[in-house]
């Protein structure tokens, strides 16, 4: 026997027979739009997954019939940025860094892609700046341990600083004048005083005439007698106000006392030859670059 079902008195629309505290909920179908829509991506889902990869397996998915693949697709999309870039590579490996300097459009090209490579592999110790931070140096500015030309700067990238795994690497080791015994604790004191005003920090001047003898004696002949530093050994210039690890007397007594000797990995190991060069020309611009040294006849 059908139910007797029963209409809204207002809309007319049946209602479904539930009630709660007198109110009724009426039985409103669906848009025939909606329906038609909902029923049209029940097929294009249907059609989808036969079309393309899908439904997940043990080790793989269904391939689907188009044999399309994302994977697939993103590999040829490399492929085809090296191969565009393939000739402009092929140039840099076998040119110079400073040569490279003068080709305006290799120039770009590499000061573009040694970006790209700094943010993947440097930015970790200097910053995504470049602008360093304490024992780790700053690239923007012009003081330079080891160089700042071209050439050096990609000898530095590609043999690393105290880096044992390569043979190559640039290698300096201040002696630890305090911890060895070399000087007693009164002239470190002394020797580190002398070093805080060579960049005009308050120091006590009988100190310092005590700490330059000093300073003479033992640390001149790396440093220079006028302690601007030697870039054959790596010495920092102690006069610029610029210091790796603190300029404040007690940091510089530490320094002296028990050195730190930062290492930088010869990138060699991981980059190729053309990657470096383009870190070298990037590196270069960012400020403190100097110009190439001249050619010997």
């Amino acid at each position: 026997m059908a139910k007797n079902i029963e209409k809204d008195e207002i809309s007319g629309t049946p209602t479904t027979g539930h009630e709660w505290d007198g109110i009724k909920e009426l039985n409103t179908p669906l848009p025939k739009w909606w329906l038609y829509t909902f029923y049209g991506t029940v097929i294009w889902a249907i059609g989808y997954t036969i079309a393309y990869p899908a439904w997940p397996l043990l080790s793989s998915a269904t391939p689907g019939l188009l044999g399309y693949s994302s994977r697939q697709q993103v590999a040829e999309q490399i492929e085809a940025g090296k191969a565009a870039q393939k000739e402009n590579l092929d140039k840099i490996a076998s040119m110079s860094v400073d040569d490279i300097l003068k080709d305006p459009n290799l120039l770009a090209f590499a000061q573009a892609g040694g970006a790209a490579a700094f943010k993947i592999n440097c930015v970790q110790c200097h910053g995504s700046g470049a602008a360093g931070s304490a024992g780790y140096p700053n690239l923007n500015d012009d003081d330079w341990l080891w160089g700042g030309t071209p050439d050096a700067i990609y000898v530095t990238l590609k043999n690393g600083i105290r880096y044992t795994a390569n043979a190559e690497t640039r290698d300096s080791q201040m002696p630890a004048f305090g911890a060895d015994g070399i000087l007693t604790p009164e002239q470190v004191t002394d020797v580190a005083t002398y070093v805080v005003s060579l960049s005009g920090g308050e120091a006590d001047q009988a100190k310092v005439q005590a700490g330059q003898q000093i300073f003479a004696e033992n640390c001149a002949s790396c440093h220079g007698d006028n302690a601007k530093g030697n870039r054959d050994f790596g010495s920092p210039n102690l006069t610029d106000q610029i210091a790796l690890y603190g300029a404040s007397l007690d940091q510089v007594k530490a320094q002296v006392t028990r050195p730190r000797h930062g290492v930088m990995p010869g990138w060699s190991h991981r980059l190729d030859d053309a990657t470096i060069k383009q870190l070298a020309v990037y590196v270069h611009s960012l400020g403190g670059g100097e110009a190439a040294a001249p050619a010997t006849q």
